[in-house]
């Protein structure tokens, strides 16, 4: 019955790693996002971002207009600068176009945001912000290093530019300096035959800059991540500042209790 149990799992086990090594035997290496939810000031930045850019075809149909007051808007805030579709302040973050006219016009319906954030964590958002590239054998001319042959356009191509993709090769002996390339930012590194590696990564295209300078582009789309991932748990914040509160409170009640314990105790022989 051992053997029997062993075997098995050695079986799933070989699977496993069977199907890693189908999936692409590739590395995917993603920057850190910088992300930080109690930033009011990036929450509202990534709002304008989310609207201006994303609303015209992605819904956040679980987030309401009205708990953007969470993150320091005010209601008349709210009306004049990121409500252009719907009326009540209750309203959710819906678009005009149907799943249906969706599929029509790009093959596949936009996915809703409202809980993208909490599926793909903020790392793999903020690095599929980067990672588009210009691809002129793809359907819609461009692609992405972290979501290959990904449906959807590079829809701030303007902003960031047409980045291009660097590829470097190394040997076997060069692994080592391909993970060093890799620890500096998104990267993916591949096997290659020969017992090579390749080394992937997205640049700027000298030739054909955005609007805004990489490290701007950056802020803009770290922005845009912090507001996705504010709206996949809107709650979150106020637990995050009431757990600080009552740390604090444990402090200081800590403090307050040792001291009452020496106070006791120092007329106790040792």
């Amino acid at each position: 019955m051992k053997k029997t149990f062993l075997t098995v799992v050695a079986a799933l086990l070989v699977g496993t790693g069977t199907f890693a090594i189908a999936s692409g035997g590739a590395d995917l290496r993603l920057a850190p996002a910088p992300a930080h939810r109690l930033d009011a000031e990036s929450l509202q930045r990534g709002a304008r971002n989310f609207v201006n850019y994303c609303l015209n075809c992605h819904s956040a149909q679980f987030m309401r207009f009205e708990r953007l007051q969470d993150i320091g808007l005010t209601e008349d805030q709210i009306k004049d600068n990121l409500m252009f579709g719907a009326d009540k302040i209750g309203a959710t973050m819906t678009v005009a176009m149907t799943p249906a006219e969706a599929a029509k016009w790009f093959g596949v319906a936009p996915p809703d945001l409202s809980v993208i954030s909490r599926v793909r964590g903020t790392d793999w958002l903020y690095n599929y912000m980067l990672g588009f590239y210009a691809d002129s054998k793809s359907t819609t001319g461009w692609n992405n290093l972290v979501f290959p042959s990904v449906a959807m356009p590079h829809v701030l191509w303007e902003l960031s530019g047409p980045n291009r993709l660097v590829e470097q090769e190394f040997d076997d002996h060069g692994k080592a300096a391909a993970a060093a390339i890799a620890v500096k930012g998104l990267v993916r590194l591949a096997s290659a035959p020969g017992g090579k590696w390749i080394v992937q990564q997205v640049d700027t295209d000298p030739n054909a800059p955005g609007t805004m300078q990489p490290a701007e582009y950056r802020a803009f789309a770290a922005d845009l991540v912090n507001f996705l991932d504010f709206v996949g748990e809107p709650t979150k914040n106020k637990r995050i500042s009431l757990g600080i509160i009552v740390l604090m409170y444990f402090v200081v009640l800590f403090a307050l209790v040792y001291a009452l314990k020496r106070m006791y105790w120092k007329d106790v022989p040792h």
